[in-house]
């Protein structure tokens, strides 16, 4: 099967290293296997986008020197994939109707997890409701290229989760795993805050009958603070006018160890030399590493 791998950012603002971080290591990972890199927009919330941001997203890449395969995809032009996802999981009895607030649930389970409230007790027809995919009992393990063999079970830790909102927006949870399966993605290399998300959608796997994935997440870049690299905690972007010292940064991150020429070099010269020199086995096994802008 031939490697396809995929960088997914949301166009909730200018990309930064955290970004660059994900971008890079998917990137580096999909070439050094001689496969393919899909870029793809997860705009699944148009409260919280920027307009503009998709653009810059890819002025930003091509800056850098990345280059993908294929059409561009935006996950606001897919809804129709996603309903017939969900309508699916109902017929088979694995998602059902919700008409919990997050208040509600909050004061009946401590905000620990969900409680099941709605599939034992199905709300009237009519209301308004999210969709909550069912967990089913046992351990989902993740074998995964980073952070060794993690072991979950979602019944007990997490319970049922949304993979559609009351106000009808799709899940990232649901897209996500519905559209690396119509992509053909076989690995995700992706930021390690969404580690623990990942039994969720390997549930959703399961019960749509897709492949299973192979996955790696790197650590996250966090500030002093500890609080992880992100628009919304007002992370700076990065300059598309000089991108060397950031992709340099980025490989000393991911333990790549970079030659000190190339400090002269192109974008796309060290990019070509991140292909080749490629070693997920030297990235810190570790969620987290603090980081400051030099």
């Amino acid at each position: 099967m031939r490697y396809i791998g995929r960088f997914a950012p949301s166009p909730t603002g200018p990309l930064h290293f955290g970004s660059l971080l994900a971008a890079l290591a998917s990137y580096a990972d999909a070439r050094a296997h001689g496969g393919l890199w899909h870029l793809r927009i997860e705009d699944l919330d148009p409260p919280r986008e920027q307009p503009g941001a998709s653009a810059l997203i890819l002025s930003t890449l091509e800056a850098f020197g990345f280059d993908w395969d294929g059409e561009v995809i935006y996950q606001s032009q897919r809804g129709s994939l996603y309903r017939d996802a969900v309508e699916q999981l109902q017929l088979q009895h694995q998602a059902y109707r919700c008409n919990c607030s997050r208040k509600q649930v909050f004061n009946r389970t401590g905000g620990i997890r969900y409680d099941g409230h709605c599939h034992a007790l199905q709300p009237p027809h009519g209301q308004a409701c999210a969709i909550r995919a069912h967990c089913a009992a046992g351990t989902i393990e993740l074998q995964d290229a980073i952070q060794a063999t993690q072991r979950y079970s979602l019944a007990r830790d997490h319970g049922d989760f949304v993979i559609r909102r009351r106000d009808g927006l799709f899940a990232y949870q649901l897209a996500v795993v519905v559209d690396d399966a119509a992509q053909q993605i076989s690995h995700v290399v992706r930021g390690s805050d969404l580690l623990d998300e990942t039994p969720c959608q390997i549930q959703l796997q399961r019960y749509l009958g897709y492949a299973s994935l192979d996955y790696a997440h790197i650590p996250v870049a966090t500030s002093s603070g500890g609080q992880k690299l992100s628009k919304q905690n007002h992370a700076p972007p990065l300059d598309a006018r000089n991108p060397v010292p950031a992709l340099i940064a980025a490989l000393e991150f991911l333990g790549q160890e970079p030659d000190a020429a190339l400090h002269d070099a192109s974008a796309r010269e060290l990019l070509h030399w991140a292909v080749e020199h490629w070693s997920i086995a030297s990235i810190p096994r570790t969620r987290e590493i603090p980081w400051s802008q030099p």
